[in-house]
């Protein structure tokens, strides 16, 4: 079976993270905000039909953006991925709607961009599949920059892939927009939803956006001062900071639990010794330390507490060691059951690690007592 060309990026072990171009443009539309967004999830950015590199019979005439929304599932299953969250441009956009509404179970959260519930009616669309079928898209791409970003803007590689499109593959996704009105089943979203505006952007302007927002359970809208309907090429930090805040489920989650174990005041003293420099890696430790590792319900935090003490004293890392005889104290042991541990590592981690690591664990329990 064909499948639809991606590119992926990010930890295969970190949570998938799908991004869909708009019409006439390439997964380059992502090229400021993927690699970021890969810090923490697993992108896999898509390729529409007859662009980038997938093949042109994907789809044809009278295609519709459930056919679109079909060969996304298809991708995912090809890669393992059952739940996912997503974010699309534009024709991107819509086949995310389509997936929260027909596929709830597999869209984690929902991010739509410059994109619409419906797209102005079926006559501009049916016009222009006509005049692409017929011209093909060289004049179409010169238009490009007006259609797509403020005056004086451009991004020439997605004017490139504009005029490099495949014709019937482009018609047949204006077929899918001109087919495409989403607006009585919005309500039956259930994915966390956020929706994002170019406040300068002709082709969705916000109102569609603000549409979308009123009819979805819960969602939130955001509208980017300055941006035009390529929202992630034009203004990439503002799209980016949206989109973390929105996905970023791990880390709040992760930072409650991180807050349970080790208490707020190391965790504040942590964060308040936070440069620029350290933000990625307290990031990194909020959202897989303990966003995913420590909320897995498969051990106890009794039992990572005790597995945690075992791997300290066997790297011999006692100033963390500390901090975690405390945390193991707050997960329920009691302090003969630490001793047992240390005991436990004198045997397989070696006497002199166990003997720092008694001291250790003797002047953190004196501290608590106190």
């Amino acid at each position: 079976m064909k499948l639809l060309d991606h590119r992926a990026e990010g930890p295969t072990s970190a949570p998938p993270l799908l991004l869909g171009p708009s019409l006439g443009t390439s997964s380059a539309l992502w090229d400021k905000v993927a690699p970021e967004l890969s810090i923490t999830h697993r992108v896999v950015r898509w390729e529409l039909p007859g662009h980038g590199g997938s093949a042109a019979d994907l789809i044809g005439a009278g295609a519709t953006v459930g056919d679109l929304a079909g060969l996304v599932l298809a991708l995912a299953d090809s890669l393992g991925i059952e739940r996912f969250a997503y974010a699309g441009v534009s024709l991107g956009g819509a086949v995310g709607l389509h997936l929260a509404v027909h596929h709830p179970g597999r869209v984690d959260s929902l991010a739509v961009i410059c994109s619409s519930a419906h797209f102005n009616g079926a006559k501009p669309w049916e016009d222009r599949a006509a005049l692409v079928r017929r011209e093909g898209l060289a004049g179409l791409a010169e238009s490009a920059n007006a259609r797509w970003f403020t005056p004086g803007f451009t991004v020439p590689e997605l004017v490139r892939d504009h005029r490099d499109a495949d014709p019937g593959a482009y018609a047949a996704c204006c077929d899918a927009l001109a087919a495409f009105d989403l607006r009585d089943r919005l309500a039956e979203i259930s994915s966390p939803t956020l929706l994002i505006a170019g406040r300068e952007d002709p082709a969705t302007p916000p109102v569609h956006l603000r549409e979308i927002a009123d009819a979805v359970p819960g969602a939130a809208l955001v509208e980017i001062p300055g941006a035009s309907h390529l929202a992630p090429a034009q203004c990439p930090e503002a799209v980016l900071t949206a989109l973390r805040a929105h996905f970023d489920g791990g880390a709040r989650r992760g930072m409650e639990v991180r807050r349970e174990v080790l208490g707020d005041p190391h965790v504040d003293r942590a964060q308040a010794r936070q440069t620029p420099f350290t933000a990625r890696f307290q990031d990194f430790i909020s959202r897989y330390a303990w966003g995913e590792i420590w909320t897995d319900p498969t051990l106890t935090r009794r039992e990572r507490s005790m597995i945690t003490l075992t791997a300290l004293v066997a790297h011999g890392h006692y100033d963390e060691l500390a901090m975690h005889v405390r945390a193991a104290l707050r997960n329920g042991l009691t302090p003969e059951e630490i001793g047992a541990v240390l005991l436990q590592t004198a045997v397989y981690c070696g006497v002199p690690a166990a003997n720092s690591a008694f001291a250790t664990a003797q002047r953190v329990l004196a501290e608590e007592e106190g």
